[in-house]
Order: structure tokens, then sequence, then C-alpha cells
């Protein structure tokens, strides 16, 4: 089995909803620890908690600003989840054979019908001009 660790690491620490909404906040500008704070109805220590494992997870970076820590958002890790889930929903290459096999066979019907109902019309355009 492939070890997917950055993957995990990152898809955990979205895996919840506050932190979620953290990251949606951060992606317009940084935030104070408090100020992220202020817009939930948990406690402050869990809101450190929270920041700290989307930090662990390397999706935010924190700088101190005075006595207060500032957090922003770092978007690069969800690349490598955003690329594996591709991997996942995107059909494989087989699927895109059988497609194009697909087009094919409904290509070739078209044009073998075209071609038994040629010769007909040709018959009756000779028959109607004697």
């Amino acid at each position: 089995m492939v070890t997917l660790s950055g993957v995990d690491e990152v898809a955990g620490a979205i895996a919840d909803p506050v932190r979620r909404e953290i990251l949606l906040m951060l992606r317009d500008e940084p935030l104070s620890a408090g100020q992220i704070a202020d817009r939930f109805a948990i406690s402050r220590p869990a809101i450190s908690r929270h920041l700290r494992v989307l930090r662990e997870a390397g999706l935010v970076r924190d700088a101190a600003d005075g006595r207060r820590r500032v957090y922003a958002l770092v978007a690069a890790p969800l690349d490598e989840l955003a690329g594996w889930l591709a991997r996942l929903t995107r059909p494989s290459g087989w699927q895109h054979r059988f497609d194009a096999l697909e087009t094919e066979v409904y290509r070739t019907r078209r044009e073998r019908q075209s071609a038994a109902r040629r010769p007909a019309t040709q018959d009756q355009d000779q028959k109607e001009t004697a």
C-alpha cells in the first residue's frame, strides 16, 4: 500500500468543520488567534488546538505580532490532496479507450446506414428521370 502521510495529515486536518471554516476565514486575510476565536462559540483553548492541528499539517503559518499570533493560509498542501482526489475521480486510461471505441462504433454504424440508403436513392432518381 502506498503511504500518503502528507495527504492523510491534510485530509485529517480538514476533516473537522471548525478547521475548514478557519481555512475559509484565512483565505481572505491573515487573522490573529483572537479574531478567529471571536467568530466561534467555542473556547479559545479549543481554537488554539484547531490552529495547532492546521499548523502541524502545514495549512497555516503563524507569526508573532507583538503579543498576538497572526495566522495565514498556506494552500500548497491542499494541492497534493487535490491531485490525489483528481486521480480518484478522473476516468482511467481504459475509460478513455472505451469512450473512443464507442465513438468509432457509432461512426461506423452511421456510415454503413448512409451507404445503404445511398444506392436506393440513386436508383429512385434514375427511375424518376426515365
